[in-house]
């Protein structure tokens, strides 16, 4: 099949700028003509098809060449080697090794972090005229941000978020080593800026895979990281981040302290972000977990607000909230405020638009769930049915985990032969995902 027709337009142009490719490089590693690539980027509809994770899988299989190349660009400036890349965890002993590491690298970064190496100016003068290694320029340093943000798009392209974890680790050790050698304070800030996105970008690919326990470290140093950076936005990103673990575990309680801290920091960061509404969509989150609807509605109210801000609102890596997912988060804060009655319209509206598929499925399971509180078993069997199908094509793990969810509200009308069927369903999608 050409594919051309399985996977055009707008999401294969974006793939290719996010791996920084020439058309010509792209079509060659894709093994077609130089025009399909051309063609691609000025289709403007997507075509789904079966080749798509393929192309998508084929293009990941090149970044460890393009990390390469963007590491052999700062060898004259910073004195340190290209990264060997790991092949992604196939097996428990390649998780164990990975996990291992990451551990050895929350050490090594919280020493880098809290202890500069150097005592005075004079000191760092003295190193630098040796000509230590780890000595970047400005130069540099740009191109750790290039790179950060290469890999924050890649995670966003990715359907399999755990294949970037070696890039990152392999970019997590040259900031945490280049971290370890006197810079100078101006340069300081801005490594520890850049180490605080990056392990909000390694705890999201934790997060995405249910590992929980690493992505709250990965967080936690994400934000000691921010606050040496004098971050504001960033550090208060890291803390939202390590705080919605809790909105998901349904942890109320231990999340609403902290996203309240959240929304302090944001507020001494900049005005122009969208930081201080993301916060609060995640609260609206909270207070519907916790029961209160008046709290929950104030702050969906003070998300939308992030309509009225101008320019550009967030970077697209660790800050990434426009308020276009509000009318699906209002729903489902509805759901869990248990208001069919509020959450209805809201869901089937959200439901029309163009949406992602993780998206559309979180919608889907949302309405089944409103069947479940309306007593209404044909809207709980077609939208489940509709989740599992898109589960079983897409193989999201957030689906998934979204279903085991439904699975369980589903336990006192099991009776129900159609009920009954999709329980096995869903039982066999999960078993399949484990």
């Amino acid at each position: 099949m050409d594919l051309l027709t399985t996977w055009t337009g707008s999401s294969a142009a974006a793939l290719r700028q996010a791996f920084r490719y020439t058309q010509i490089e792209f079509a060659r590693h894709l093994g077609v003509a130089p025009r399909t690539i051309a063609n691609w980027d000025t289709t403007p509809t997507l075509v789904p098809g079966t080749n798509q994770q393929r192309i998508l899988d084929t293009a990941l299989r090149m970044a460890p060449g393009e990390v390469q190349a963007r590491f052999r660009l700062l060898n004259s400036t910073a004195g340190i080697s290209a990264p060997s890349f790991v092949p992604a965890p196939r097996d428990q002993e390649l998780d164990d090794m990975n996990r291992r590491e990451l551990l050895r690298l929350f050490s090594m970064a919280g020493v880098a972090i809290a202890a500069p190496p150097w005592d005075d100016e004079l000191d760092v003068q003295r190193v630098l005229h040796a000509g230590r290694t780890g000595r970047v320029d400005h130069a540099g340093v740009d191109q750790f941000e290039v790179l950060n943000s290469h890999l924050w798009r890649v995670f966003v392209l990715a359907p399999s978020k755990a294949k970037i974890y070696p890039l990152v680790q392999d970019h997590l050790a040259v900031l945490v080593r280049t971290l370890q050698h006197p810079n100078g304070p101006e340069f300081r800030q801005r490594l520890c800026a850049l180490t605080a996105d990056l392990f909000q970008l390694a705890g999201e690919i934790f997060f995405d895979g249910d590992q929980y326990t690493d992505a709250a470290h990965c967080y936690t140093l994400a934000a000691t990281a921010g606050k040496e950076a004098d971050a504001f936005d960033l550090w208060a990103c890291a803390m939202t981040r390590h705080a919605y673990i809790g909105v998901y575990e349904r942890r109320f309680d231990k999340a609403e302290p902290m996203l309240d801290l959240a929304l302090r920091l944001a507020r001494r960061g900049d005005s122009s972000l969208c930081t201080r509404h993301w916060i609060a969509a995640v609260q609206a989150e909270t207070w519907a977990g916790l029961g209160n609807l008046n709290a929950c509605q104030q702050a969906l109210d003070q998300a939308e607000l992030v309509r009225d801000l101008k320019g550009p609102v967030h970077n697209g890596g660790w800050l990434r909230f426009d308020g276009d997912r509000l009318a699906e988060e209002r729903g489902t804060c509805y759901v869990t405020l248990r208001r069919p009655d509020l959450a209805e319209r809201v869901l089937t509206e959200a439901l029309a638009q163009e949406l992602s598929e993780r998206r559309r499925g979180g919608v889907l399971i949302d309405l089944a769930a409103l069947g479940l509180q309306r007593g209404n078993r044909d809207q709980v069997v077609s939208y489940g049915d509709r989740a599992v199908e898109l589960a079983r094509q897409t193989g999201s793990k957030f689906i998934a985990r979204r279903l085991r969810g439904l699975q369980d509200q589903m336990k006192p009308i099991l009776g129900d032969q159609r009920v009954g069927v999709l329980n096995a369903n869903i039982s066999s999608l999960i078993t399949s995902a484990a």
